[in-house]
């Protein structure tokens, strides 16, 4: 059977930079899908894109196809003919619409009764056949916000279409999408090759639109561009500051890429580096440069999409773009700065922070409040986590963070510095956020952890207590990431705070704002389900973070304990065999419980196996309480597996269940010791 490569390409107007990759992916992903269900096989599939196309390229299609049987069932044989044997209208109607003679119909036997039916032969389409259908709902498929409609066609598209290119091998595949007739005609770069490309053939696709200066190619555009950064980065013996967002983005921005460096005004250097960097990556693209101290350079790297003979213009000319913005953030930095932090906290009241909950001033005094409270708990200064907490959100209205929102409570750490507030309070405002996102910094000081944990938990706790929880993918107030942030300031930093009684003082701030009255409740259980996800991402099974979060424990630093135990107990030879004697434990438990807690009477014990079960048990229990003091959970559990031998015994020699009510719950009560001794540290019986 016929295999070639097939390329298809629709040109367009620039298209939304940070929505290019997603695109180009999306639209790989619908053609792919769209050739599986015609049945067409293929080895693979990617996808190009950049400013000005989308496409996709798949290797080694079939053409067409295969031939097939189609089995197509008509009426029953009852409903087929009258008393007489005579053919119904529904029988004729079924063989014409067919095209056959009814003679040629065979029938079915089922179940359910006789039908008449006709093997019918259907030729495979060819790809000329199906494609255009596939490519349209392919288009119409992409992940588009907002469509536009351009010209006087009633055609929409998330920009101008202008060209496109269905090309199998070196056959073209007729077709019309957009109001374009598919040709062999391509965009080349808007300024180096401004007429039109022919693409011969589909493999020659990279290479002709290169020759038009033009990498289509996205990856390989993100690798010049990266290599082109390291460079700059390697000359001037600097880190470039970049990211994964700003690399995508810049990538997606240009079809011919050229890495420049050029230079500002030392002066702005006396605004924080942070604020700088703002401007320069997210209004205008460019890559900063920072030198081994930390310290920011003011020289930063570009990305162009024009290979100039005579670069020193378009340097300059990014020189001239910069100036102002970094003027602005200067100019918004030296008025800040006449107004104190402290100043600013009487406007605080002008800003809701929620209708039901007050103002971003009250917000203000609940953080102060709790942030003490916390810094108590922590043996740290108590009166700076006030301070800091209080003084948290009045940067929110300052110029400089209303201009530049991402800079908040960076911003308020250097104002603080200038306010000479306590370097610890400054650094505590700074930190108040952290972490962000996954794998962020976390506060270094317990000052810096109280206040970051006291606004997490005021957002977490307030929003549930109005009732307004996140639902689906709804998180307006991002309380997934508040709690996963709550819970890794408290584990990675080691901190041993007791969840619950951190909920309950979060609360209390609130006075009678709150109308939901299982808020308490529900904060808990949403914050240690975060756990579950968190673990997920580290490769923690999922039978071992359920088995600690049926125990509920209420300290993070002790859940994250309990995690590492049950893992390591699950690599031990018996765990397997205990895991399962557990669920059978808590199975018989479940049925037979007894109505109160019975202890163990050594005098009702007859059986060699539960005299040395209950012996070990016994020897175990005081080891397992030792471990259990000094939160060694791993010890506790390996001291319980070496039960493992007893516990088969007792479960192959001994009757629970036995006639004689007093030795059937001793008995019980033997297990109910056994499983009391495991959930001490988790619910072994779920791990598989």
């Amino acid at each position: 059977m016929r295999q070639e490569d097939l390329l298809v390409e629709i040109g367009t107007e620039e298209l939304p930079p940070k929505a290019l990759k997603s695109l180009g992916q999306a639209f790989s992903d619908q053609v792919s899908d769209g050739l599986k269900k015609a049945e067409l096989n293929f080895d693979g599939a990617q996808f190009y894109a950049s400013a000005r196309r989308l496409a996709v390229y798949v290797s080694r299609l079939e053409y067409q196809q295969l031939d097939k049987t189609v089995e197509k069932r008509g009426p029953a044989v009852a409903a087929a003919f009258d008393s007489d044997g005579n053919p119904t209208k529904a029988a004729q109607g079924w063989a014409r619409g067919l095209g056959i003679n009814l003679e040629d119909a065979g029938r079915l036997t089922t179940d359910k009764g006789e039908w008449l039916v006709y093997e019918a032969e259907v030729k495979g389409q060819t790809l000329e056949q199906v494609l255009p259908q596939i490519v349209e709902k392919a288009l119409a498929a992409l992940p588009v916000p907002k469509m536009m409609r351009w010209g006087n066609s009633s055609h929409a598209f998330i920009r101008p279409v202008h060209t496109l290119c269905m090309l199998y091998g070196s056959q073209l595949i007729d077709g019309t999408l957009f109001g374009i007739q598919s040709s062999q005609k391509l965009q080349g770069h808007r300024f180096h090759h401004s007429e039109a490309v022919a693409l011969e053939h589909a493999e020659h696709y990279l290479d002709t639109l290169r020759k038009a200066h033009v990498e289509a190619d996205f990856f390989s555009r993100r690798k010049l561009i990266s290599e082109g950064l390291a460079a700059v980065g390697t000359e001037h013996d600097a880190e470039v500051a970049t990211d994964d967002a700003l690399l995508d983005e810049v990538t997606a921005l240009v079809e011919w890429p050229v890495v420049l460096t050029a230079e500002f005004d030392r002066d702005f250097l006396q605004v924080p580096k942070e604020a700088l960097i703002y401007t320069m990556k997210g209004d205008q693209k460019y890559f900063p440069l920072i030198d081994k101290s930390g310290q920011l350079l003011p020289i930063f790297a570009f990305v162009t999409n024009i290979e100039s003979k005579d670069p020193r213009q378009i340097i300059e000319g990014n020189q001239k773009v910069i100036r102002p913005r970094l003027a602005d953030a200067e100019f918004f930095f030296n008025t800040d700065k006449k107004h104190t932090l402290a100043s600013r906290l009487d406007s605080l009241d002008s800003v809701l922070f929620q209708k039901q909950l007050g103002t971003l001033k009250d917000k203000a005094q609940r953080i102060g409040n709790l942030a003490k409270s916390v810094a108590g708990l922590l043996h740290a200064n108590t009166e700076h986590a006030y301070r800091a907490g209080l003084l948290s959100k009045a940067d929110l209205m300052s110029q400089m963070v209303m201009e530049f929102p991402e800079v908040q409570g960076t911003m308020g750490q250097h104002y603080a510095l200038h306010d000479n507030e306590p370097e610890e309070v400054a650094a505590a405002i700074g930190t108040q956020y952290h972490p962000r996102y996954a794998g962020d910094t976390l506060p270094h000081s317990d000052v810096g952890c109280a206040v970051a944990l006291a606004d997490k938990l005021d957002t977490l706790v307030g929003i549930f207590g109005i009732g307004q929880l996140p639902k689906g993918d709804k998180d307006p107030f991002a309380l997934r990431r508040a709690a996963i942030g709550l819970l890794r300031i408290c584990v990675e930093q080691r901190l041993s705070l007791d969840l619950k009684a951190l909920i309950h003082a979060a609360t209390k701030e609130f006075g009678d704002l709150l109308n939901n009255r299982d808020v308490e409740q529900q904060v808990f259980e949403f914050i240690l389900g975060r756990f579950r996800s968190w673990y997920q991402e580290k490769g923690i099974e999922t039978d071992v973070i359920q088995a600690v979060l049926s125990r509920q424990p209420s300290s993070p630093v002790d859940f994250d304990a309990r995690i590492a135990a049950v893992q390591h107990f699950k690599s031990l030879p018996s765990a397997a065999a205990l895991a399962a004697a557990n669920k059978r434990v808590a199975n018989i438990l479940t049925k037979n419980a007894p109505s109160h807690d019975i202890q163990v009477d050594s005098t009702l014990l007859s059986d060699p196996a539960e005299l040395a079960l209950a012996a070990q048990l016994s020897n175990t229990e005081t080891a397992v309480n030792e471990a259990m003091k000094n939160l060694d959970y791993k010890l506790a559990l390996e001291k319980l597996s070496a039960l493992h031998q007893a516990v088969d015994d007792f479960f192959e020699r001994v009757m629970v269940m036995d006639k004689d009510d007093a030795v059937r719950n001793n008995r019980l009560a033997l297990l109910q010791q056994l499983r009391g001794l495991f959930l001490q540290v988790a619910d072994i019986s779920v791990l598989n």
